[in-house]
């Protein structure tokens, strides 16, 4: 016996094991520790067989009896009583037996995450069952939605370039559509999981990743409502925006993760200096916690209307960037930058990204032009602040805003090439 043979033993014996501890627990009748692991270890002594002899229907064989077992079982339930319409264990049982089958013929890694995520998905049916029923129709819509987008629209398009400059690939910008839509549906769905009343440093993070520039609107306006409410307000439009640097690292590390450790590195700088702020408004803001804790129904970021809006705007920024490099060399860009920054920071992330790859850019500029957006970004939104935030709320937001500007300048002027 060799060690292949002694390592698929010994996984489908602790595959077995755990799926059969979860069934145990849940205390279902057909099925628990022993069961499953002598499933799971009859479908690798099949899988043995079969690999030494050819005879590869004995796996069709083994699943049969299986199944049989399993149906006499639910019956025998039935005759005493013990109704249970659920076929979650025998189905488990039956992917099981495939799982031990598999350790033998094919990758001892990806069987071994099945049967983990088997028992993971077994154990979570509590936690699912809550979150679906905090779903609403329009929830259920965003998820077909993201569903189309990513899985109907994207494979059909022409993977090619189009238009001037030869820039415009109409699977690549649907692609970053995607990749937006993907991030804004997961804090969707972070929020629907924390409920409205998360804290307001779990606003902060949910409007960063849903979207800043809406947070911002909207706890200016809220901060006007009672006295007190405007450190919090302040707060929860600084943390979004600091969640938005990280968001705009992660769309980097996507589209350009072989550039991310020249990239990262200043904007984590900056990142760093806004993180301090928010501890401090955090520290200076704990008293008023118990002040402001819901956060107001985000709209779905999957919407179709929503999508061909980005996948514009970024196509717009794309030929943008051409034909200001084209026509003003790589300085023209700051004017793209500056200018694109003020509706939508991700899609010129996501541009300069695509840019770089091209070789159309340095990485010494990308990152400076991806900071300036962000600056931009800022500039608008304390605007919005400006003119609808609370007298408290201005005097916190707009100083901590002008801090982070004056101090990623001198990031971007001192920073080394």
């Amino acid at each position: 016996m060799n060690y292949d043979t002694i390592m698929t033993l010994a996984a489908s014996l602790g595959l077995g094991l755990l799926v059969g501890l979860q069934r145990e627990f849940s205390g279902h009748p057909i099925a628990g520790m022993r069961t499953f692991t002598l499933i799971t270890l009859f479908g690798t002594i099949l899988g043995f067989t079969a690999q030494q002899t050819g005879f590869y229907w004995v796996a069709v064989a083994g699943l049969l009896g299986i199944t049989v077992i399993m149906v006499m079982g639910n019956f025998l339930k039935f005759r005493i009583g013990n109704v249970d319409v659920g076929q979650t264990t025998e189905i488990a049982g039956l992917l099981m037996f495939a799982v031990g089958f598999y350790l033998v013929e094919g990758s001892l890694a990806v069987g071994v995450i099945a049967g983990a995520v088997t028992a993971v998905l077994l154990q979570l049916k509590g936690t699912f069952g809550e979150f679906v029923k905090r779903l609403a129709p329009k929830d259920i819509k965003a998820i077909m939605q993201l569903v189309a987008i990513t899985l109907i629209i994207l494979p059909i398009l022409p993977d090619e370039e189009f238009g001037p400059y030869h820039v415009l690939n109409p699977r690549e910008i649907w692609l970053m559509v995607a990749l937006i839509v993907g991030l804004g549906l997961i804090g969707y769905f972070l929020y629907k999981w924390l409920g409205k009343n998360a804290g307001t440093l779990s606003n902060g993070i949910l409007g960063g990743l849903i979207s800043s520039t809406a947070t911002t609107v909207t706890y200016s306006n809220r901060s006007k409502e009672a006295e007190g409410l405007g450190r919090a307000a302040a707060l929860i439009v600084l943390l979004a925006s600091t969640v938005a640097i990280v968001r705009v690292l992660v769309e980097v590390a996507i589209v350009s993760p072989q550039y991310l450790g020249r990239i990262a590195p200043p904007i984590l700088v900056v990142l760093a200096a806004m993180a301090v702020l928010c501890i401090g408004l955090f520290l200076l803001n704990r008293r008023q916690e118990k002040e402001m804790k819901e956060m107001p129904e985000p709209d779905n970021p999957a919407q179709m209307k929503t999508a061909l809006i980005f996948g514009a705007l970024y196509a717009l920024i794309l030929l943008g960037v051409a034909v200001a490099k084209d026509y003003f060399g790589q300085g023209g860009l700051l004017v793209v930058s500056i200018i694109s920054g003020f509706t939508d920071v991700d899609a010129i992330t996501l541009s300069l990204a695509n840019t770089l790859n091209r070789g159309d850019i340095e990485v010494h500029n990308a990152w400076k032009y991806i900071l300036i957006a962000t600056f931009s970004n800022l500039l608008f939104k304390g605007g919005m602040v400006a003119s609808m935030g609370s007298p408290k709320m201005k005097r916190l937001i707009l100083p901590a805003f002008g801090v982070i500007i004056f101090f990623g300048l001198l990031v971007i002027w001192w920073w080394p090439s």
